[in-house]
C-alpha cells in the first residue's frame, strides 16, 4: 500500500491510497474511517473479495478500476444515500470525458452506468453511525475498464456485462480514469452541499435509461411491474402500474423486452 501524493488536477485536500491486491476497497475504506478527518479514495489493482450489492461476489480481474471514497457526511442519514446519484453523475462524466462519447453512456436507477446498453459500472454504498447520523460513508465503484465478467458469473437473465475495451476499443488504465473520476466527484459533491439534491435529480433523468418505457421491479417481498416514469425527490424510482402510482425505494430492476426480463446487474 502507498499513499499517493496529489496527481495533476487531482481534489485538494482528498486522499488517496493505492494497493496492489487487497480483499475489498470498501473494507479497507470503512476499516481506516476512524483514522481519517478529510475524504479519501482507496485503489486497488486487484481485488479478492469484492462484492456487489446483497453481498453478491464481484469479479475483479487487473485492469478494471477498483476504488471507493471515503466521506464523513455531515447531512441527516436520510440524504446521506442519495450521494449514490453524485457517484453515478461523476462516473458517467468521466466516461465521457475519456472518451468523447456521449451518447453511449447512461445511467440505470439505482447504482449502475450502461455503455451502449450492457453495464459498464456498479455503485456500493455502505456507512456506519448512529442515532440518525452517519459517521462514514464508503462508495466502492467498480468499472469494467478491459475486462467485464461473463454470463456464468452473473445472475440468470442480469444485464449482459460490457468493458470498454470491447465496446470502443479505447483502453484507459484505471489510475487515469481514477483522476478524472474524482475530479468530476468533486464537482458533484460541491453542488450536493450547496444546492441539495433538486440538481442532481434533474441532471440524472436528463441520462437516464428506458424513462417512459415498461420495467420490473424486484424487491426482497415482492414483484411490481409498470412504466418507469421519473424518480422522486429522495431519489425513489416511480412506476405508473396497473393498480395505479407507486413509488420504490430500493429494487433490483428488470428492462422489458418482448415480455421477457433483462435484469439489473449489481
Amino acid at each position: 500500500m502507498s499513499a499517493k501524493p496529489e496527481a495533476e488536477g487531482w481534489p485538494v485536500g482528498t486522499g488517496r491510497y493505492v494497493f496492489d491486491a487487497i480483499d475489498s476497497t470498501n473494507a479497507e475504506a470503512v476499516c481506516r474511517a476512524p483514522s481519517l478527518t478529510g475524504p479519501a479514495w482507496f485503489v486497488a489493482a486487484e481485488q479478492t473479495g469484492g462484492r456487489g450489492r446483497r453481498g453478491r461476489p464481484w469479479s475483479s480481474p487487473r485492469g478494471n478500476l477498483y476504488a471507493t471514497l471515503l466521506l464523513q457526511p455531515k447531512e441527516p442519514a436520510d440524504q446521506v444515500a442519495l450521494r449514490s446519484f453524485a457517484a453515478a453523475l461523476a462516473l458517467r462524466e468521466a466516461c465521457v470525458a475519456l472518451t468523447g462519447l456521449p451518447e453511449a453512456f447512461t445511467l440505470k436507477w439505482p447504482n449502475d452506468v450502461l455503455l451502449n446498453g450492457g453495464k459498464l459500472a456498479g455503485i456500493l454504498l455502505e456507512s456506519a453511525g448512529g442515532a440518525g447520523r452517519v459517521h462514514h460513508l464508503a462508495i466502492g465503484i467498480g468499472v469494467n475498464l478491459v475486462a467485464a465478467p461473463t454470463l456464468d458469473q452473473v445472475e440468470p437473465g442480469a444485464t449482459v456485462p460490457v468493458s470498454l475495451w470491447a465496446e470502443t476499443g479505447l483502453r484507459i488504465l484505471p489510475e487515469t480514469f481514477l483522476t478524472q473520476l474524482a475530479i468530476c466527484y468533486d464537482r458533484w459533491e460541491t453542488i450536493f452541499q450547496a444546492e441539495g439534491f433538486a440538481p442532481l435529480r434533474k441532471a440524472w433523468l436528463s441520462q437516464a435509461a428506458r424513462i417512459g418505457e415498461p420495467l420490473r421491479a424486484r424487491t426482497g417481498t415482492a414483484v411490481f411491474d409498470g412504466v418507469f416514469e421519473t424518480i422522486d425527490e429522495a431519489g425513489a424510482l416511480v412506476l405508473a402500474t396497473a393498480k395505479g402510482r407507486m413509488t420504490i425505494a430500493a429494487a433490483d430492476i428488470y428492462f422489458q423486452t418482448g415480455g421477457a426480463g433483462d435484469a439489473s446487474g449489481d
